[in-house]
């Protein structure tokens, strides 16, 4: 079996990590940061938002049961791709939303859906999901590892 990673900003990691973790072809996920020069970032690190760092969630799947569009799919419809450093009540630049490609292809589709998404007008304002070749990815403290799974919470209060 091939597997593929996927790695996600679309603010706050707990509820995003849920969200992806239920889907099928879905084999793992793992909550973390990246993004940010700083190495080896703690989550206090990342919540000074002077580190650069996103919280994002590295998901892992199996390309021939769900495809790297279905994740996009699912990864736009979680969150506000159009707000800046922010979702809800959420804000600083950890909280951006933010695709980090794996390959050539993931960074070529990410960027023809947001510009099919934008040319429909699926969203009132245009889309600011930054888009960029994947780096780093920090795994967060096991604390954040399936945060509302450990608390017997679907989804969060957002």
């Amino acid at each position: 079996m091939a597997i593929e990673h996927a790695t996600f900003g679309a603010g706050c990691f707990w509820g995003v990590e849920a969200r992806f973790a239920e889907m099928p072809g879905v084999i793992d996920t793992a909550t973390g940061y990246a993004g940010g020069g700083l190495e080896h970032p703690t989550y206090k690190d990342v919540c000074s938002d002077h580190s650069g760092h996103a919280e994002v969630v590295d998901v892992t799947f199996d390309p021939s049961r769900i495809s790297f569009d279905t994740l996009l799919d699912a990864f736009f419809a979680m969150h506000d791709p159009t707000q800046v450093n922010r979702q809800g009540p959420d804000w600083g630049s950890q909280y951006r939303s933010v695709i980090f490609a794996h390959s050539d292809d993931q960074l070529w589709q990410a960027r023809a859906k947001i510009a099919e998404l934008n040319a429909t007008g699926a969203y009132r304002k245009p889309i600011a999901t930054q888009v960029m070749p994947a780096c780093a990815f920090w795994k967060a403290e096991e604390f954040h590892q399936r945060y509302l799974e450990k608390r017997g919470m679907v989804s969060c209060q957002i």
